[in-house]
């Protein structure tokens, strides 16, 4: 039956002008299967699609291109389908891997974004780390240039008390006198001198007078910062700040058609009857847990509560997010013990298969930490080996194994998921103690930072290697619904400018984890 349905493909393709690699067959199949009693109808749907997909380059059709209009296809499917069962949320959950993110670029001239086309190479070359500032420069300086404060007025108006808030180049400081507003990355070309660069060029700063907002300034972090050239030729800072935020909704409207979380994009009559779809699904829960030790006897038997607990509500959790360290020890070059790890792993599937209501109805996503075993420590961390997820997969057929950092779209909503112990090394980073004036909690600092410099880790590469090619899989742009940063520091939450972030906490060392409604963004934190 397949040989005939492939011929059958095949001929519809070749009539509408395209050819097919062997992999896109195989997608293209397995979305066919899924309507056994609408093959024609599947397979002229999902060609309709494919031709109107604006990233086809060529009439050779690649398997990247069929995933992403299969993705739509399906869930556009689950949002018709009316009540949400299990199967309907199963289909409503999304997991975006970081290296399938799409990557957008911001072209200054033509002042619009378009989609990267070709591959990404995991070792990029030298001009890629370059590109890797500039992406991020150009990201934030496209958003200031729309903010008010900092827009060139149309006409000639009568200047504020404050003057002039205009973003000036660096290269145009040379010779002026006076206040000038300007915009860069903090570097430090020499060693103890730090500097402000542009596109343009790069000047000493001094910021032992400067006035800061909330957050962390930390190498590598971009600022906008107000002050005067001295005699010497160092620009002496007056007042410095992060980029100031978009409204999500003000992104989208000017990102309309464009899918920089990854999700796939939707029509508006999709879309709307996914938010009524949302709007049912209120008891929808994800329970998020970090540092999950399978070493360690005592853990296992408090993660066996956990489970035992969510086997007997009413209404079981969708979702169940398991983050690392998935050992006490880190699993690096010194590392023998890979073969029992991958026993605990088994035992870990068994552990969730004894509790038949979560088996059936929750879906398991687990994510690496750190220190989990992996190629590298650089940021995206690609998913757990194959090798020692295998035994649980066999109790746990449906289990999910993502990057790190990852994304999930559960029907409208966006949600970032990121491990990494981010709290402790950005205070480490600093360069000036955080502003105390509107709060002293360092989580707040830290939301404040990744948020208004719209990455999730805005350390220098020397403290944080980040995969040159993969740097946009870490982006925050348009911001997200939720950003979930498990950290080993305690449990902590904070909406920042309607964005929930919160800590879920370390499950080893506090027995700490977080049960998160995503429809109503609420935040319910536990403990054992």
């Amino acid at each position: 039956m397949s040989g005939q349905t492939r011929k059958k493909i095949q001929k519809k393709l070749k009539i509408r002008g395209y050819g097919l690699r062997m992999d896109a067959l195989d997608e293209i199949l397995s979305f066919v299967n899924r309507f056994p009693d609408a093959e024609d109808e599947a397979i002229d749907l999902l060609l309709d699609q494919l031709e109107h997909e604006s990233s086809l380059k060529s009439s050779i059709i690649d398997k990247e291109s069929v995933n992403r209009v299969t993705s739509v296809l399906l869930q556009a499917e689950a949002a018709a389908e009316g009540d949400s069962g299990s199967a309907s949320n199963h289909s409503a959950i999304r997991v975006i891997d970081a290296f399938l993110v799409p990557k957008f670029r911001y072209d200054s001239i033509k002042k619009h974004f378009y989609q990267h086309a070709g591959n990404l190479p995991i070792h990029g070359e030298a001009s890629a780390k370059a590109a890797l500032y500039r992406d991020r420069f150009l990201l934030l300086f496209q958003r200031v240039s729309r903010d008010q404060h900092f827009s060139r007025p149309s006409f000639d108006v009568v200047n504020s008390e404050f003057g002039s808030c205009e973003i000036s180049t660096i290269q145009s400081l040379v010779g002026q006198t006076g206040r000038r507003w300007v915009m860069g990355v903090i570097s430090q070309l020499e060693d103890g001198h730090f500097y402000l660069e542009d596109l343009t060029a790069s000047v000493e700063i001094d910021l032992s007078k400067a006035k800061i907002t909330t957050g962390f300034f930390t190498e590598n972090t971009i600022v906008v910062a107000e002050g005067e050239m001295l005699v010497d030729g160092i620009f002496q800072v007056i007042t410095c700040g992060f980029p100031p935020l978009e409204d999500r909704d003000q992104s989208l409207k000017l990102l309309a058609g464009y899918d920089f979380f990854g999700g796939g994009t939707l029509k508006k009559e999709d879309t709307l009857r996914l938010a009524d779809l949302e709007k049912r699904a209120a008891n929808d829960m994800f329970v998020i847990l970090s540092d999950i030790w399978l070493d360690n006897e005592e853990v296992m038997g408090k993660l066996e509560v956990v489970l035992d607990g969510f086997e007997s509500v009413e209404v079981v959790p969708s979702l169940f997010v398991f983050m690392g360290n998935f050992c006490s020890h880190p699993c690096n070059l010194s590392f023998h013990s890979f073969s029992s790890l991958r026993l605990q792993f088994g035992k870990l599937g068994q552990m969730i298969a004894a509790h038949p209501r979560l088996k059936e109805h929750s879906r398991c996503l687990f994510i690496p930490g750190p220190d989990d075993a992996g190629p590298s420590t650089v940021l995206p961390r690609c998913a757990l080996p194959k090798y020692l997820t295998e035994e649980l997969q066999k109790y746990i057929p449906n289990a999910i194994f993502s990057s790190n950092p990852c994304r999930i779209k559960f029907y409208t909503q966006e949600i970032v998921f990121f491990r990494q112990d981010l709290l402790y090394r950005m205070r480490r980073s600093c360069l000036i103690p955080p502003s105390r004036e509107e709060t002293d909690d360092p989580f707040e600092h830290l939301v404040a930072t990744i948020t208004h410099q719209s990455h999730l880790c805005p350390l220098p590469l020397t403290v944080q290697p980040i995969i040159w090619n993969y740097d946009h899989s870490l982006h925050l742009y348009p911001t997200p619904h939720a950003i979930v940063l498990a950290d080993k520091s305690e449990q902590k939450a904070f909406k920042y400018t309607g964005i929930t972030c919160f800590n879920p906490g370390s499950f080893s060392s506090d027995s700490t984890f977080v049960a998160y409604r995503p429809c109503t963004q609420e935040v319910e934190f536990s403990a054992l």
